[in-house]
């Protein structure tokens, strides 16, 4: 479906490595596998704000017979860690597996922080790119990056919750703002491997809500004749005060036979109020390749209980990856496929919907309210 305005605002190009956090210790040639997945609101001034994950890889990974990471120490500023090449499995252009454990190991080919990047308030242009207000790994927890932020806006609090990899953990972590652009770091919210966490953008009878995914190795059959797989789903928390958190019992969106996302499903953007209830938008992943398609659908939430779907749209994408938005910068792309929707704001009589592209790129894409 074609969309008034539908564009890249921000792309590897545009990050200046000079002042990446890395440079502080680390002497090897590094490039942005990605600037991506970013966190959306508005500021107090009324402009936007895109909290972009920058993926910062190595230029020669592989030397000899190792293959290197990158880790944040806390003793020492951020080192490489070298490893074996013929003891790893590096299909996944994004990591790659150690072999010989009883368990799945991974480590990542790109270490992550986050860059602040200001936009016009239409979202179409950058006005500033705040590299004194980047976030970076600064507890072991995050020894291995931060990722993919998204942004809720609730009273005059800005809650921006993030990815934290670490050995220690693959963890949640809450920071928290008054102006939208200096973050305190608030500490662990949610344990190991529970990503795509999303706080609704309002309290519920004075409580917060957050769209959670727990992940795993494991998972069990669902009864015959189930609509559902089995596999990750979209699960409801709730919470008095956004850092001690109590999973909803009943089970909600999960990906369902006959979808366009058999793969898996997972939050994106922070679920916000509307005249029909509340709008969430989230991805769908279809089995194919090291990857999958991702694509976003949405649904409208009761707005009184949010356990209560209303409408559920996991047949038909509301968008898909455009591939004619990455072909000027075609030669950087790694994976294809994927558009991982993560911010929302209002508009008017549009929404504006923030997305990763192809994990390369931040595409900016306005979409009518009456589609909804």
């Amino acid at each position: 479906m074609p969309f008034p305005t539908d564009l890249l605002v921000f792309s590897p190009n545009d990050v200046d490595l000079s002042y990446s956090p890395l440079r502080s210790s680390i002497q090897a040639q590094t490039y942005v596998l990605g600037a991506f997945n970013p966190g959306l609101t508005r500021l107090p001034n009324g402009n936007l704000l895109l909290m972009i994950r920058v993926a910062e890889a190595l230029n020669q990974p592989i030397i000899g017979e190792q293959i290197h990471t990158i880790r944040w120490d806390q003793a020492g500023g951020y080192v490489l860690d070298a490893y074996p090449l013929n003891s790893v499995n590096a299909a996944d252009p994004r990591k790659f597996q150690l072999l010989g454990y009883p368990y799945k190991v991974m480590a990542l080919t790109s270490l992550s922080w986050l860059l602040p990047v200001e936009l016009t308030p239409d979202g179409t242009r950058v006005v500033s790119v705040h590299y004194d207000k980047i976030i970076a790994p600064q507890r072991t927890y995050q020894e291995y990056g931060v990722e993919d932020a998204r942004l809720s806006k609730i009273g005059d609090t800005y809650y921006m919750t993030t990815c934290s990899v670490s050995a220690e953990r693959h963890s949640t972590t809450l920071y928290t703002s008054t102006d939208g652009l200096n973050y305190t770091l608030r500490g662990i919210i949610l344990d190991h491997q529970n990503k795509d966490m999303v706080l609704f953008e309002g309290l519920i009878d004075g409580k917060f809500y957050a769209l959670t995914r727990p992940l795993g190795d494991l998972y069990f059959a669902t009864r015959p004749g189930s609509d559902s797989f089995p596999g990750p789903s979209i699960n409801l928390s709730s919470s008095p005060d956004a850092l001690h958190w109590k999973p909803v019992d009943e089970p909600f969106i999960r990906a369902r036979k006959g979808s366009a996302s058999t793969m898996k499903i997972g939050g994106g953007t922070p679920p916000i109020l509307t005249e029909k209830g509340w709008l969430l938008l989230y991805h769908g992943v279809e089995l194919n390749g090291v990857v999958g398609i991702y694509r976003t659908f949405w649904a409208l939430l009761d707005a009184n209980d949010p356990t209560q779907l209303i409408q559920l749209h996991d047949t038909t994408p509301l968008m898909e990856p455009n591939s004619a938005l990455t072909e000027p910068i075609k030669d950087q792309l790694y994976l294809s496929g994927v558009v991982f929707t993560t911010g929302i704001v209002e508009a008017g009589d549009h929404y504006i919907v923030a997305s990763g592209e192809a994990d390369l790129a931040c595409r900016i894409t306005h979409l009518p309210k009456s589609l909804f």
